[in-house]
């Protein structure tokens, strides 16, 4: 009978009522028939079903109780087509049922104990047959319940697989996982709202914890695509399960994967019954039924310009672009465009069109940003760093597209430098070799010179360097100096900058505030003022010119490093212990084994994610290792080609209790810049 417990409590209402208070607070008494041993209890639900709709009455306001508001819940199984199976994710919620009230532990949730009874497929015995099959299903969708780590056991890790055909999907890019993580997230804010009480911790409250991407698009462990299977049983009463014969069995399926956490509220384990097994996939079936195709589709076709510009930039004379329209600026402590910015126009000398796209290119070689305090140059400087990566519809800058080997230049005083050839800037130093120079405090100049050997070592093509975070002394040494300082053992970079790009082909892009010196060796000078750009190249030469200034003929360099990683060191287990230790602090320290290694340099790391994954990928190439020397390059090839296969998660594991759950996937660059800034490692050359 349709919505049959709404009429009983309506019918047995006084006629004069007018709060229709029973109706409100939907009491029932719940019985379970898989339980018979266990006594019946009551529960306040004021949502009634017919069939599979269901209603929910809710009060409107307290002068309204006659004007009830009423909230149809239609899953999109009924939308669609009808599930096979059981909703509500049954058998999850007889184990929590189960539980003692004080648990903290959730034991039965995270082993999913199913029996096959004796004679059915699969057990041919006379005995039951027990497994663990943690994965639960709702309809076609599954959540498979894991621990994050054994000290946060009322917090599961909880990962959702839905068919991507359900969604519409059919482009398993990075652009497409993002789009729905980020489309996913109103659904749990939603969520949080109702449970949110500012007087109570989340730990009474409960709260879901879903990853809130930046800017970026990245591929991460949160949102992925993958082959899951489907189901391939049918709920028996409790945990029996009974097997389908092998020909009903379906194939894997292609489905989006998204990955979150609960914090399930203590000794409340009918609010978590309510959190799993009803409001969660509530919100599941909401997010399906409402999917915004066109919005995808947007976002796909922008995905598709972005790999466009990426491929022509590898082939053109250009390193970077950066469209007509985008706003630069960010809002502050966000990572949102600003309001009312000045959006970005190209200078007419070197406006092009790209994919479709009109803006900007910048051209391989020596390149200038300069211009007053506050004009927008380290905005701009910014933006085109931040092109290293693809940005989701909306950011401001999805179309400043960057040479993806870009690495981000700066001094950095007192980080541990190994066997670095730095020779090319540093032509000597007092009781030291400076083709092959270690310290585990360089100075600023050292250091610098020994970032940018590494990163041309990396392979990057082209260097981005702001001049308020670099050695002065490294940067420039002005005519009148070099007459007064005869014995000076540092080569200025801008010595060295025009020979970079001749001999590796690597780029520089600089923002110059303060120093005209590198205004005789640019290929082309911009200014910035008042956030727009104009080429101001004719004019500064003419200052050159006029001032006498020229360039300095130097001997060339050798710019090649020869260091072997050896694996004495390169471990995980602090020595003397075996346990092995990883630790990611958020003042900027990776932690792991003996190493205390500084991270606060990497300045192309945008996600505290990625350096979470960092950690992981470091311990499993130290974990991996073997013979006496380590092939960094290729050890680091065969990593990322395994997530590529497996999966980010793939690096996890819930050993680590300080490491993060959620993981954004670093450059190979940015790996490679955290094993070099180790201060027990072992090089030779």
């Amino acid at each position: 009978m349709p919505v049959k417990r709404l009429k009983f409590m309506l019918l047995n209402m006084e006629p004069s009522t007018q709060t229709y208070k029973e109706m409100y607070e939907g009491s029932m008494t719940v019985c379970d028939p898989a339980t018979p041993w266990m006594l019946p209890w009551a529960e306040d639900d004021p949502t009634y079903y017919s069939g599979e709709i269901g209603f929910r009455i809710t009060t409107t306001n307290k002068m309204a109780q006659d004007a009830p508001t009423v909230t149809v819940i239609l899953p999109p199984d009924v939308l669609f087509t009808k599930n096979k199976g059981d909703t509500y994710l049954k058998r999850l919620k007889y184990y929590l049922l189960q539980m003692e009230s004080s648990t903290t532990t959730y034991k039965e949730m995270y082993e999913g104990e199913v029996m096959l009874p004796p004679g059915s497929v699969g057990n041919n015995d006379v005995f039951p047959v027990f497994h663990s099959d943690p994965t639960y299903w709702h309809g076609e969708h599954s959540v498979y319940v894991s621990t994050t780590h054994k000290l946060a056991q009322d917090v599961p890790t909880l990962t959702w697989s839905i068919p991507a055909d359900r969604l519409g999907v059919h482009s398993y890019t990075a652009m497409a996982a993002d789009f729905c993580l980020r489309a996913f997230k109103p659904y749990v804010d939603a969520l949080n709202a109702e449970l949110y009480n500012r007087s109570r911790p989340d730990y009474e409250n409960g709260k879901y914890y879903l990853h809130e991407p930046g800017g970026e698009v990245l591929v991460r462990n949160t949102a992925h695509f993958a082959l899951c299977r489907q189901k391939d049983y049918e709920n028996g009463s409790g945990s029996t399960v009974y097997l389908y014969p092998n020909a009903q069995v379906k194939p894997p399926r292609m489905c989006l994967c998204i990955r979150m956490q609960v914090q399930l509220p203590r000794k409340k384990l009918r609010k978590v019954v309510q959190m799993l097994c009803r409001d969660l996939p509530d919100a599941v079936d909401r997010f399906v039924a409402e999917f915004d195709h066109t919005a995808l589709s947007r976002a796909l076709a922008l995905a598709e310009q972005q790999a466009a510009i990426r491929m022509w930039l590898r082939s053109s004379d250009y390193c970077a672009f950066v469209a007509n329209g985008s706003i630069l600026p960010r809002a502050k402590g966000t990572h949102l465009p600003l309001q009312d910015a000045i959006p970005f126009t190209s200078t007419p000398e070197d406006e092009i069109e790209v994919a479709g796209v009109r803006g900007m290119g910048i051209k391989k070689g020596v390149t200038v940003i300069t211009g007053g305090g506050y004009s927008g140059k380290s905005t701009l400087l910014d933006a085109i760093s931040a092109g290293i990566y693809d940005h989701a519809p909306d950011d401001g800058r999805e179309l400043c597209i960057t040479d993806d080997t870009a690495v981000t230049i700066s001094a950095e005083d007192g980080r541990s430098v190994k066997n670095v050839n730095i020779s090319p800037f540093i032509k000597w130093l007092p009781g030291g070799d400076t083709t092959n120079f270690s310290t585990h405090h360089a100075s600023g100049s050292t250091s610098q010179a020994a970032n940018i050997m590494e990163a041309i070592d990396t392979g990057a093509k082209l260097l981005l360097i702001d001049e308020d975070r670099s050695a002065t002394n490294f940067m420039i040494r002005d005519r009148m100096m070099k007459e007064l300082i005869e014995k000076e053992p540092i080569t200025p970079f801008t010595d060295r900058v025009k020979e970079l790009f001749e001999e590796k082909g690597t780029s520089t892009l600089l923002v110059i505030g303060g120093s005209g010196e590198y205004l005789s060796v640019a290929d082309r000078i911009y200014k910035m003022e008042d956030y727009r750009i104009s080429d101001v190249t004719a004019r500064a030469r003419t200052i050159c010119a006029q001032s006498g200034v020229t360039s300095t003929a130097i001997s060339p360099a050798t710019w090649t490093q020869s260091r072997v990683l050896r694996s004495t060191g390169f471990t995980s287990y602090p020595e003397g212990s075996g346990s092995e230790r990883l630790e990611v602090s958020n003042m900027g320290f990776i932690l792991i084994g003996n190493e205390r290694i500084d991270v606060r340099g990497l300045h192309d790391i945008v996600s505290p994610r990625q350096l979470d994954a960092l950690g992981f990928m470091l311990r499993q190439l130290m974990i991996e290792t073997s013979g006496s020397t380590v092939d960094l390059p290729a050890r680091i090839r065969q990593l990322y080609d395994r997530i590529d296969r497996e999966g980010l998660d793939s690096v996890y594991t819930a050993f680590f209790t300080t490491c993060q759950r959620f993981l954004d996937l670093p450059r190979p660059q940015e790996l490679l810049a955290l094993i070099y800034r180790m201060r027990h490692l072992h090089l030779t050359v």
